[in-house]
This record gives C-alpha cells, sequence and structure tokens, in this order.
C-alpha cells in the first residue's frame, strides 16, 4: 500500500541529484532498459512519459529498489527517503485519518514513548524532536490531504473498511503525501480520482517541497505540475525541459534535425560508395579510394527516428440522424434506495448533436445519471422522454473486467458479425486497431489499453445515437488519448462524458453539467473558470452549496465558442457523409467479389456448369472495375474531408 526508504550515502555531486548510470533490465529475455542514462537534480518536478509497455512502471520499482537492474546503477543522495504507493489498498477498522497519521511512524512511536517516558533527558529529546517535525501540525495536515482527494470530516472519521478499492487507493495517495518523503514517485496517481482531486493533486504537486517522479498521461497535470519531462523510448532515457507541450515541440525539432542530418549523410554516403565503385579499379585513383573505405566505414549511421503508429479509434456514427431532442427530463429524479434519490429536480434536455461532460466529484451522482440515461435505472419521479428507436452505447472502465478472460477479440467479432467471412471480420479488427496476432490473443493477455480499444469497439459497433463514456482513458497513454480526442470530434452523434481528463473534456465538450447537491445543472464557466471555484472553495473553507451555474465576464465568449465548434461540425457533415458512403461502397463491393471468388475456387463448377463459371467470373471482373471507380470516388472524398478539417 505504501512504502518508504532510507537511502545510504551519496558523494559530490551525486548527492544532490538522482543518477540513473547506464542501467539495464530485461524481461523474461525482452530488453526494458538498455544503458539508460539521465540525472534528475533534487527538488525537481519530473514527468515519466513513454508508451504503454515501455517499462515507465518498471523503472519505478527499480528506482524504489523494489527490484534490481541486470547492469548499472542507481544514486541517490545520502539518507534520502523514497515514497511511493503500491497496489494494496488499506483496509481495517482504523479511521481514515487515524490510518494516515499512523503512516508516519517515528511520529507515532515518539508519541507514545511520551507517554511512558520518565528520565527527563528523554523526555526533553522527545519533545524536541517532534516540535522539529511540526508532530502536533500532523493531523491538520493529514485533514486537508484527505479533503483535497474527496474525504469529507465525516469521511475521514470512517473506518478504511468501510469504502471501496478505488477509494482506498485516494487513502494511500493521500499517506505518501503526508509523509513529504524527499524524493516521491507516483505511478498514475490520478487513475481513482475525479477531476476535482486531479485538480487538488495539481495544485498540491506544485508546491511540494521535494523531488516527484511521476508517470501519468494526463496532459494537463504534465503541463502544469512538472517542469521536466523524462521520456522513456526503446529503453533509453531523455530528459527535456518544460512541460508536456514543450517536450513535444522539442522532439518535433529533434526529429526533424536527425531527418536532416540523416538526408545529408545519406546522400554523401551514396557519393562515397560511388566514387569507391568508379575508381577502385584504376592505379592512379586506388589511394583515394582506399581513404573513402576508411572514411565509410569510420561514419556512423544516424538512425531514422521511427515513431511508433497510433492506430486511430473508430466510433461508428449512427446510420441515421434522429430529431431533437433525444432525451428531455422534467422534474426527474433517480437514485437506488425508494424515498432516499441521489438527484433530484432534474429538468434537463439532450440534442442530437451536443457534446456534454459531467462535473462533480465522485460520490455526486454522475455515475447515476449516466445509469438513468443509458436506461439502466428508472426515474422514481418525474418523466423522460427518449426519442424513438433511440441508441445508446455505455462505457465504463469497470466493464473491463467483464470481458471473458478466455474470449479473444475475433471471438467477439464472431459474434457481432455471424454471417462474415474469416477476412471480413479480420478486415474489421484491423480498422479498429487488432492485428491478425491481437485479434487472436485472450482478453485476460491484453494489455489494459487493448481492453480499453476492445470495450470501445463492443460500445459503439451497431452506431448508437448517443455515446455515454465514464472515465475512457485511465489506461491510454497520451497519443492514445488524442487519437479518441480525434475520433470524439468525428463522431457525429451525441456525447455525455465523464472525465477527470481536463484535456480531455476541453477538446471534446460543448457544454459542461454540474452534478452536486442532489442536483444537475448547466455550467456557465469553462474549465479554468471551475478550476479557480474550487481551488477558492478549499481554501476559504466556503461551502460547496455555493451556486455554481452562475455565469463569469467571459461566458458569452464561450458560449459562442461552443456554438462555432457544433457549427464547423455541421458544415463538415456531409463531406463525412461522403466518405463514409463511399467506404460502404467499397465494403460491398468487396463482399460481392468475395462471393464470386468463393464460388470460382470450386474445381467442380468449371465441369458441371461451365456457362454459370462464366457467368461469375465476368460479374467478378466488372466489380473490380467498379471497386477501381468506388476506391478513387473515396480518395476524392477522403481528400476534401481532411482538406476542409485542416481549415476548419
Amino acid at each position: 500500500m505504501l512504502a518508504t526508504r532510507d537511502i545510504g550515502r551519496g558523494t559530490g555531486y551525486l548527492a544532490a541529484m538522482l543518477h540513473i548510470n547506464d542501467l539495464s533490465y530485461r524481461i523474461e529475455g525482452r530488453p526494458i532498459l538498455e544503458g539508460a542514462t539521465v540525472g534528475i537534480p533534487d527538488g525537481h518536478k519530473v514527468g515519466l512519459v513513454g508508451r504503454n509497455g515501455a517499462g515507465k512502471t518498471t523503472l519505478l520499482r527499480l528506482i524504489s529498489g523494489e527490484i534490481a537492474p541486470d547492469l548499472g546503477a542507481i544514486q541517490r543522495p545520502r539518507g534520502q527517503r523514497i515514497g511511493y504507493v503500491t497496489q494494496e489498498a488499506p483496509g481495517g477498522d482504523d479511521s481514515l485519518i487515524d490510518w494516515v497519521l499512523s503512516t508516519d511512524t517515528e511520529r507515532a512511536s515518539l508519541l507514545a514513548e511520551a507517554e511512558t517516558a520518565t528520565d527527563p533527558g528523554r523526555i526533553a529529546d522527545i519533545h524536541v524532536r517532534l516540535a522539529d517535525m511540526d508532530a502536533h501540525s500532523a493531523p491538520a495536515r493529514a485533514a486537508q490531504i484527505l479533503a483535497g482527494l474527496g474525504f469529507d470530516d465525516a469521511a475521514q472519521r470512517r473506518p478504511c473498511r468501510d469504502f471501496s478499492g478505488g477509494w482506498r487507493m485516494r487513502v494511500a495517495l493521500g499517506a505518501v503525501l503526508f509523509l513529504e518523503p524527499d524524493l516521491l514517485l507516483l505511478d498514475e496517481p490520478t487513475n481513482y480520482l475525479d477531476l476535482e482531486g486531479t485538480l487538488w493533486l495539481e495544485s498540491h504537486l506544485r508546491t511540494y517541497p521535494h523531488t516527484v517522479l511521476m508517470v501519468s498521461h494526463d496532459r494537463d497535470l504534465l503541463n502544469r505540475a512538472v517542469g521536466a519531462i523524462l521520456h522513456l523510448d526503446r529503453g533509453r532515457l531523455q530528459l527535456y525541459t518544460g512541460g508536456y507541450d514543450n517536450f513535444e515541440a522539442q522532439r518535433r525539432a529533434k526529429n526533424d534535425l536527425d531527418l536532416k542530418l540523416k538526408k545529408k549523410q545519406d546522400d554523401q554516403r551514396k557519393h562515397l560508395e560511388a566514387f569507391i565503385l568508379r575508381f577502385k579499379a584504376k592505379a592512379s585513383k586506388a589511394t583515394q579510394a582506399q581513404s573513402r573505405v576508411k572514411a565509410l566505414a569510420k561514419m556512423q549511421p544516424i538512425a531514422e527516428a521511427s515513431e511508433d503508429r497510433v492506430v486511430p479509434f473508430r466510433l461508428t456514427s449512427p446510420a441515421k440522424e434522429l430529431a431533437s431532442p433525444l432525451i428531455r427530463i422534467e422534474g426527474g429524479s433517480v437514485g437506488y434506495a425508494e424515498g432516499n434519490p441521489i438527484l433530484r429536480g432534474m429538468d434537463l434536455r439532450i440534442d442530437h448533436d451536443d457534446r456534454i461532460a459531467l462535473l462533480g466529484q465522485n460520490g455526486n451522482g454522475k455515475s447515476t445519471f449516466a445509469k438513468l440515461i443509458a436506461g439502466r435505472l428508472p426515474l422514481m419521479t418525474g418523466t423522460m422522454r427518449a426519442a424513438s428507436k433511440m441508441q445508446v452505447g455505455f462505457f465504463a472502465q469497470h466493464q473491463l473486467d467483464d470481458l471473458v478472460t478466455q474470449r479473444t477479440p475475433y471471438g467477439y467479432m464472431t459474434e457481432l458479425l455471424p454471417d462474415a467471412t474469416e477476412a471480413q471480420r479480420r478486415t474489421r479488427l484491423g480498422v479498429y486497431g487488432f492485428s491478425y496476432d491481437k485479434a487472436d490473443t485472450k482478453c485476460e493477455n491484453l494489455s489494459g489499453g487493448e481492453k480499453a480499444r476492445l470495450l470501445m469497439m463492443l460500445t459503439t459497433f451497431t452506431g448508437p445515437h448517443l455515446l455515454i463514456l465514464d472515465e475512457p482513458t485511465n489506461h491510454l497513454d497520451v497519443d492514445s488519448r488524442e487519437a479518441l480526442i480525434h475520433a470524439l470530434n468525428d463522431y457525429e452523434g451525441a456525447v455525455i462524458l465523464i472525465s477527470h481528463d481536463r484535456h480531455l473534456v476541453e477538446a471534446s465538450a460543448d457544454r459542461l453539467w454540474i452534478v452536486r447537491n442532489g442536483g444537475v445543472n448547466p455550467y456557465d464557466g469553462d474549465m479554468d473558470s471551475y478550476r479557480e471555484l474550487l481551488l477558492s472553495e478549499r481554501s476559504t473553507g466556503r461551502s460547496r452549496s455555493r451556486d455554481s451555474s452562475r455565469a463569469d465576464a467571459n461566458a458569452p465568449n464561450r458560449q459562442e465558442a461552443r456554438k462555432a465548434a457544433a457549427e464547423k461540425r455541421a458544415e463538415l457533415a456531409p463531406l463525412k457523409k461522403w466518405v463514409q458512403t463511399a467506404e460502404k461502397k467499397m465494403e460491398q463491393l468487396s463482399a460481392e467479389i468475395a462471393k464470386r471468388d468463393a464460388a470460382l475456387t470450386d474445381p467442380a463448377l468449371y465441369t458441371k456448369d461451365p456457362a454459370r463459371a462464366q457467368k461469375l467470373s465476368m460479374e467478378r471482373g466488372q466489380l473490380a472495375k467498379d471497386l477501381g471507380a468506388a476506391e478513387e470516388a473515396w480518395l476524392v472524398a477522403t481528400e476534401a474531408y481532411e482538406a476542409a478539417t485542416a481549415e476548419a
């Protein structure tokens, strides 16, 4: 659940930093780290980034001393205390506040000894040490941290066993923050937080007094809470100054420079090789040719920058647009126990092109509202009218655990397309990012990101009119999150989004609704004003009952921006429809060709019914021509759509 370690002596410059020197580590023969080297000065806050599976968690375990490297060394300042959160959540009868306080074992031990000590000198030493530790302010600090992570006064006094695993992991995070170790290691700390908790953590880390190394895929957190980015790529480490946006810009510039240098070197290499080939047999040029052979041998090749391709997400848009509103709620209340509604007094409507993000702390009713809209909870009072034939897609992180462990993505696709051929099923799986091998991999062996991609495919396969996404990004790296944003902006149905990823919310949502105090109401501010509201409430201790749906001075401008975004999507809709129509035509023609091919592979056909064989062959030829024309039309449509998207 929580661990701290004291580290031995360091000397000279290394005493002021965490220094990773020529580190190598393999898992089952696969290299995770190869000659990785970096130095992180004391007090720096660094975000550790890299693709899923790159080895970020492994690096944290190596730094913490949980596992040992195959080669190389990790050197740290003398007496450094390391803190990190492991996967075991606290339980038992201790209250949250008592459990957090108990993790400071030195303080607890000194307080216990102070009750029984009789030697005046020892009593004095104890109280001096307690004063140095500021031990008497510890309960207030612990309470403040737990409040920031979403636990009010009453919750802090409840036993740990009363809370679910996700909430307990928040307590474990709170404990390691309370201890204030010299080196704080965090591995995806926002996975168990809501947006409000993430905003608080961002603010807390910015003022944290010691070194932080944090694995995160949250772009806004990496832009605001850290001053450097440590990139783990193909076993090597590279440190970049600034936040994530600066890192991306620096990496692109470096890759562009490498490409230019590589082209220059390739041209030089071709020139040397041509000279050697032409003159190596001539005695008069033998010396010059030999010198160029040596120069060519000494030339160190510049590796071509090769970025791992991120497979786009594909969200199937509804085949037919339904008239607005899709849903209208009047005087609605909903909950789980009769007479005890979680949400009440709801008067809302959802239109066919709405992009709504739900704000509010976990436990306030966001998921309850989502279940109501998805038809999984009935209204207690009031009315809710839904459009006829409306389909709803519902993605929630807990559904990842419902995937059948022994089933493969191909097995799921077979269920979705029972009458399709194997080639057709595998083609569709490829569109969703599953290669031939991954399509046959059991769910229990898929990564978290691959499971999320599979669940997204199952959720949207039939083209729902309304898509509800409850924390869709927990297992996605930064680039995959960007791919999801593009997919959401291309999707033509309505979206309700619950996410702690502020960048996803800002890039995908046109409207903000806030869920708090038993209600769901439109919020006219933007994410910046919402962040300021939360921090202001927490810093001044003001009640959350304050009216949060008030507009600020810039609200009209933001409303105009959201309206403009919706209008841009509407302008692009005909072009996108053109692309989709062309794609559908290609799929139909490919399917017809496959039918002819299957029939023509029967050797008996040519002897039993040669006329039919000839007819099928002619039909196939015509279908192939039609497919070529359809592909050309698709290319023209795609180019037009991409050009319009770039202008927008």
